[in-house]
């Protein structure tokens, strides 16, 4: 008896990845608030999250938020309402660890499975189906998954019980948000100083300062290509926030927290609120003298 695949949000990275398992060959009944997502993800229409928790054995989430995932999975009328007895949920979201976890005893007492599966790779990933999964719960229900999960995903991580593959993700996009930031500033600051930014980023690339944003992010970003379709500077700053409560909850001393925090604040605050969170270092050249580092203005 073949599988059927639901999937709800299908935003920036959701569509992405429903199209990855629809030119897969496998059909997905699918949901947004935006009826012409569903259409350009390929995806067959749902009415409602209701009406794919009712058809679906597997049920993707890609949401913004876990305010917004508790409100599909436990809202009235929800996904928990009209999940199928031994079907899986799997939270494709950034979303609070205590949350997932509340989420994942609901479920359970409905005789459902629920992963949370923090993803890593932007859009870029997504689109190429070289996602990284870093997944939380149990591993009999991610063995079921796991061919499902391919078309959009090369690695795929069992990281432990309920909860830990949000907590992995949210440790992973604390660094992503230092390195973005920082990289930022030292860019502005190469750029004032009237350095050859190309030059620059060799020098880091083959030097100690060297991390993902100077290898895969600013030699684009110098030439005025900002990568669109990646992470808003909103959805970082929410899920540094969600780092902070993480490490006090676990009373980990944040001490590194307020950079970013900052960094992503300023961008909202100057009008990128919903732009790729790149362009941080548009909000940080704006309040070190209207400094671009590139000279066309570029294509944000």
């Amino acid at each position: 008896m073949s599988t059927s695949i639901g999937f709800i949000g299908l935003g920036n990275m959701g569509g992405r990845m429903t199209r990855r398992i629809v030119d897969a060959g496998i059909e997905v009944l699918g949901f947004d608030a935006r009826a012409e997502s569903i259409a350009a993800a390929g995806a067959v229409a749902a009415s409602s999250a209701a009406e794919v928790a009712e058809h679906s054995d597997i049920v993707f989430l890609s949401l913004p938020d876990s305010h917004v995932v508790e409100a599909v999975v436990l809202g009235d009328g929800g996904v928990a309402a009209h999940v199928r007895p031994g079907s899986i949920v799997v939270d494709l979201s950034t979303s609070s660890p205590a949350s997932t976890r509340r989420i994942h005893e609901e479920l359970t007492g409905r005789e459902a499975s629920y992963l949370d599966a923090g993803i890593s790779g932007g859009a870029a990933a997504a689109e190429a189906g070289t996602l990284t999964l870093m997944v939380g719960g149990e591993a009999e229900a991610l063995a079921t998954v796991q061919p499902y999960l391919a078309p959009f995903a090369s690695k795929v991580f069992h990281v432990g019980a309920s909860g830990a593959g949000h907590i992995t993700k949210l440790l992973n996009n604390f660094l992503n948000a230092i390195a973005l930031s920082a990289t930022a500033e030292v860019m502005v600051a190469g750029k004032k100083a009237g350095l050859d930014l190309a030059v620059l980023l060799d020098v880091l690339n083959a030097s100690s300062g060297v991390n993902f944003a100077t290898i895969n992010r600013f030699p684009k970003i110098i030439a005025g290509d900002y990568l669109k379709g990646g992470l808003t500077n909103t959805l970082m700053l929410k899920d540094v926030v969600l780092y902070t409560e993480l490490i006090a909850e676990l009373g980990v001393a944040g001490l590194n927290a307020p950079g970013p925090l900052a960094a992503f604040g300023l961008a909202r605050q100057l009008g990128y609120a919903d732009e790729i969170s790149n362009t941080v270092v548009d909000a940080i050249g704006d309040i070190s003298g209207g400094v671009r580092l590139h000279e066309s203005g570029g294509d944000r």
